[in-house]
């Protein structure tokens, strides 16, 4: 059964500010949809909720997963749940390798985590190594990433290239159901963002669905969206096919804040 993720007139916001101001969307596994939208209209902070974070409050409206609500679901229940996110500005852990990192993460969202038994050695509650190398040697083989970026500690002198290529093998090693790449291709040069999207596009496929938040119609370029959302203060205010990013990319945003602003404020 192909699995739904629905957001339902939400409102949202941190402080007692709303920034969400009834956001609708609905995504389907199998699907690319790209949220475009200028500086401040709340795109971060859509993927922020959808995952639970904790410094946002939900207001209204709910955000189902196959038509069941995740409101009260902690972050790493909603990981576990199929969800994933991909940030922004990845942070660098100093002393964990890249493989340590992906082993916890996956041992965590497969359950392996869950409970470990007293006087049980530490580390038996992690996914078996010979399983987690041969996921791992294959996805990097499919990535294109060289081996000795496992040893790496993770993020730390990385490139911003590097560091979203660290996400983008996470994302093949969780395998959620849906996938929500906020700003991938920020800070990143014309190559480093075809390398990211060349991962992407290995990765999706009828069993995960993605959505791309970006100002720029760039990495679009080399990932094709199926829908492209316009975000404009805290809700889509305008959806429409791969032509949309286009017309975006040629008329920049003042056109929608001059069509919309007078709808938002009314």
């Amino acid at each position: 059964m192909t699995s739904t993720l629905e957001i339902r007139d939400l409102h949202a916001g941190i402080e007692g500010k709303e920034i969400l101001k009834g956001v609708n969307l609905t995504i389907r596994q199998g699907e690319i949809h790209a949220l475009m939208g200028p500086n401040g209209s709340g795109k971060s902070t859509l993927a922020y909720v959808i995952m639970g974070h904790p410094g946002y409050e939900v207001y209204s409206g709910d955000i189902l997963l196959d038509g069941e609500s995740i409101l009260e679901m902690e972050p790493d229940e909603r990981a576990r749940a199929g969800l994933f996110l991909a940030f922004q500005y990845p942070v660098a852990i100093p002393g964990v390798t890249v493989a340590n990192f992906l082993r916890q993460a996956v041992s965590a969202v497969r359950g392996y985590t869950a409970q470990r038994e007293e006087g049980a050695p530490i580390g038996s509650n992690l996914m078996p190594m010979r399983e987690f190398r041969k996921e791992l040697t294959e996805a990097m083989k499919m990535l294109g990433i060289d081996p000795s970026f496992a040893r790496r500690y993770l993020n730390e002198g990385f490139s911003g290239g590097e560091k979203k290529r660290a996400e983008i093998l996470q994302l093949a090693l969780l395998k959620p159901k849906f996938a929500v790449l906020d700003e991938t291709d920020s800070g990143l040069d014309i190559d480093a963002v075809r390398a990211v999207a060349e991962g992407v596009n290995r990765l999706v496929g009828p069993d995960l669905g993605v959505l791309i938040i970006t100002h720029y119609q760039r990495i679009l370029n080399y990932i094709e969206p199926h829908y492209v959302h316009v975000f404009y203060d805290g809700r889509v205010v305008l959806s429409g096919g791969p032509e949309l990013a286009q017309e975006l990319e040629a008329k920049g945003y003042d056109w929608i804040r001059e069509k919309f602003a007078e709808k938002v404020t009314a």
